[in-house]
C-alpha cells in the first residue's frame, strides 16, 4: 500500500480547490433558481418553482410585479432565433470546416502552413475586435442587421472550430485503408463516401455539435450584429441583467445549462456507441 506523501496530498488539495472554483458558482445559480425571494436572490425565502413556471407562462404564487420578463412571447421569441441561427450555422460551418480540413490535410501547396494559421484567427481573435468588425462591415456593404447577419457572423469563427476538431480526427486516419479502397477500382467520390467520410464522421459531429453550443451561447459577437427583431437568447438574458441578477433570470440559465449538457452527451453517446459497433 503505497503512502500519501505531502505533495500528493497537496497535489490532490489543488485538484479540489480547482473544481470548486470551476463549479461552485454554476451551482450557486441552480440553487437560487429555486429561491422564492422576489427581490434579493442571496437572501434564501425559501423552495419554489414559480419562476419556471413564469418562464412557461403558467400561473404562480409570484406577484406580476416581481417577474422580470416583460412577455413570455418575446422570450420564446428569442429561443427561436437562438435555435434557428445556431442550427443554420453551425450546419453550414461544419461543411465549409470539413472540407477546408480536408483539403489542408490532403493536399500539398504553396503556403499551406500560412493558410492553416489563419484558420486559428477568428479563435484568438477577441470577440469585441471580431463583432466591431463585422458590424462595420455590413454597415458599409448596406446589409441590414438581422438574424442572417447572425448566422453569418457565427460562421466566421465557428468554422475554425469545426476544422480543428476534424483536423485531429484526420490526423488518427488510416490513409491504407483509402489507398485499397483506390486498388479495388472505387472513384475519389466513392471513396471519400464509403471510407473517408464513416471513419471522420464522429470528428465532424463533434464539430457540429461543438459549433452549435457556441453559437447558442455567444453574447459579445451577437450583440453587435443582431437587428432590433433579431434577438438571441444570450442578448436577451443579458437585457435583462441590466436590472439585477433575479431568480428568473438564473431559471433561464439553468435551463440553458441543462440543455448544454444534454447536447453534449447526446455528442459523447453518439460516439461511444460508435466505436462498440466498430
Amino acid at each position: 500500500m503505497s503512502r500519501r506523501t505531502p505533495s500528493k496530498i497537496a497535489l490532490s488539495l489543488y485538484g479540489l480547490l480547482f473544481f470548486v472554483f470551476l463549479y461552485a458558482p454554476i451551482v450557486l445559480i441552480v440553487i437560487y433558481s429555486f429561491n422564492a425571494n422576489p427581490v434579493n436572490m442571496m437572501i434564501w425565502d425559501g423552495f419554489t418553482f414559480d419562476w419556471y413556471r413564469a418562464i412557461f407562462g403558467q400561473s404562480t404564487k409570484i406577484s406580476e410585479s416581481s417577474l422580470y420578463v416583460e412577455s413570455t412571447s418575446q422570450l420564446y421569441a428569442a429561443v427561436r432565433t437562438s435555435l434557428m441561427a445556431a442550427l443554420i450555422a453551425s450546419t453550414i460551418s461544419t461543411i465549409f470546416g470539413t472540407c477546408i480540413a480536408i483539403a489542408v490535410y490532403r493536399f500539398r501547396f504553396r503556403l499551406r502552413g500560412l493558410y492553416r494559421a489563419l484558420m486559428y484567427m477568428p479563435m484568438m481573435m477577441p470577440d469585441i475586435v471580431l463583432g466591431i468588425s463585422l458590424l462595420i462591415f455590413f454597415v458599409s456593404a448596406g446589409i441590414s442587421l438581422s438574424t442572417v447577419t447572425i448566422i453569418i457572423g457565427h460562421c466566421t469563427f465557428l468554422v475554425s472550430y469545426v476544422f480543428i476538431v476534424v483536423s485531429a480526427r484526420l490526423a488518427d486516419m488510416d490513409n491504407t485503408l483509402e489507398e485499397a479502397s483506390a486498388d479495388l477500382g472505387a472513384s475519389g467520390w466513392e471513396t471519400f463516401r464509403r471510407v473517408t467520410l464513416p471513419l471522420i464522421l464522429p470528428g465532424v459531429v463533434g464539430g457540429w455539435l461543438l459549433a452549435f453550443i457556441i453559437s447558442m451561447d455567444d453574447l459579445v459577437i451577437t450583440y453587435f450584429i443582431a437587428g432590433v427583431d433579431s434577438t438571441t437568447l444570450p442578448v436577451f438574458i443579458y437585457g435583462m441583467l441590466r436590472r439585477g441578477i433575479k431568480p428568473e433570470v438564473n431559471a433561464i440559465a439553468t435551463m440553458m445549462l441543462l440543455f448544454s449538457i444534454v447536447i453534449a452527451s447526446g455528442g459523447l453517446y453518439l460516439r461511444s456507441g460508435r466505436k462498440l459497433r466498430k
